[in-house]
């Protein structure tokens, strides 16, 4: 039965927040433009190389580990970017703080939201091992308990993890703090939030992806409208219409799940289930019964790995956060309670006076 279909999702309702940072009354020097262009290059290129090359790729879980890659990198290439600018923390405009801060705390939020869907499907997977494991016998009491194992897998699969449920609003949140302050009177500060607008920007997009495969919805879809004038934008709106549109064509066709390793997962538990239903194989059946059970093994197997790697990526792209967050407010601490404070210790000098 077809699923129904979410309407295309309007990723802007209250404008545009991921407009352009406008540059006016900011002139860049040649120094900087340099470092500007080499950051946007790069994230160009990350991009094109997320572009799947067939429809196979969307979404396979090592498409999603590249995904998740790229988006590691690219936040580590804004650290890196702001030592270049040597724009410290001293020079950063309140507002800027503010918005990284709840941007990277909405970000942990949905790390854990999808660490948690990982954690979820591995478990279901111990179900199909349990299966294989019951089949390894033709006895009608293990064919018993092998039918059993995949219905409990089936209705495992096919429930709803609450938090993945709550990733919508998160994201809806995340879009919605995504305006940067406007900058004035800062080369540096104009190169920097032209550069998190880039990284942003792929952000949400692969996140919304994630939240749309692990969700089994289009709702969690949306779709950016970014400026033409950006060099990395043919890329990105390439990348974003091919994947966004391949998702919504399979959910339209009526499959539980965009994710190629867990539908062939299913299918091969779809064709075993009537062979070994009522705990009997009949003689006839036992070539097609054993190719089957083989099939599911491979496919479980798969399945299982790219998981593991996937829950890697999630948690290195999480640490990557946490740590340019925790950092941020380590300086913003030694800034304002001075040096001789760390981590709200003060001085032996300090403690004697």
């Amino acid at each position: 039965m077809s699923l129904p279909q979410d309407p295309p999702r309007s990723f802007f309702p209250f404008g545009n927040p991921f407009r352009m940072i406008s540059p006016k009354g900011t002139k860049l020097s040649p120094q900087l433009l340099t470092v500007l262009r080499a950051f946007e290059e790069t994230l160009e290129e990350r991009l094109k190389k997320l572009i799947p090359k067939s429809k196979d790729e969307v979404v396979s879980l090592s498409w999603m580990i590249s995904a998740m890659q790229a988006l590691c990198e690219s936040h580590n290439d804004i650290k890196t970017l702001m030592t270049d600018l040597e724009l410290p923390v001293t020079d950063w405009n309140e507002k800027w703080v503010d918005v990284y801060l709840d941007i990277s705390v909405k970000l942990l939020d949905v790390c854990n939201a999808f660490s948690s869907e990982l954690s979820r499907l591995n478990k279901g997977q111990l179900l199909l091992q349990c299966t294989l494991h019951h089949l390894g016998s033709s006895s009608p009491d293990q064919l018993f308990r092998a039918c059993s194992s995949l219905d409990s897998w089936r209705q495992h699969f096919s429930s709803k993890n609450p938090r993945i449920e709550k990733c919508g609003s998160i994201l809806d949140d995340l879009v919605e703090s995504s305006d940067m302050p406007k900058v004035k009177k800062s080369a540096k500060g104009t190169v920097l939030m032209q550069a998190i607008y880039g990284v942003k920007a792929l952000t949400v997009f692969v996140c919304s992806v994630f939240a749309t495969a692990f969700s089994g919805s289009t709702k969690n879809l949306m779709d950016m409208n970014v400026a033409d004038h950006y060099s990395w934008a043919p890329a990105f709106k390439v990348l974003q219409n091919l994947i966004n549109e391949n998702i919504r064509v399979k959910f339209s066709s009526g499959r539980f799940t965009v994710l190629n390793e867990l539908e062939a997962v299913d299918l091969s538990v779809r064709e075993l289930y009537p062979i070994i239903q009522g705990g009997v194989v009949h003689t006839i059946e036992t070539e097609s019964h054993t190719k089957t059970v083989e099939k599911l093994g491979r496919e479980t197997e798969n399945f299982s790995e790219g998981l593991d790697l996937l829950a890697k990526e999630v948690d290195g792209f999480f640490q990557v956060v946490l740590s340019g967050r925790d950092a941020l407010l380590a300086n913003l601490r030694s800034v304002i309670l001075g040096p001789d404070h760390i981590l709200g210790v003060k001085s032996d000098a300090q403690v004697v006076n």
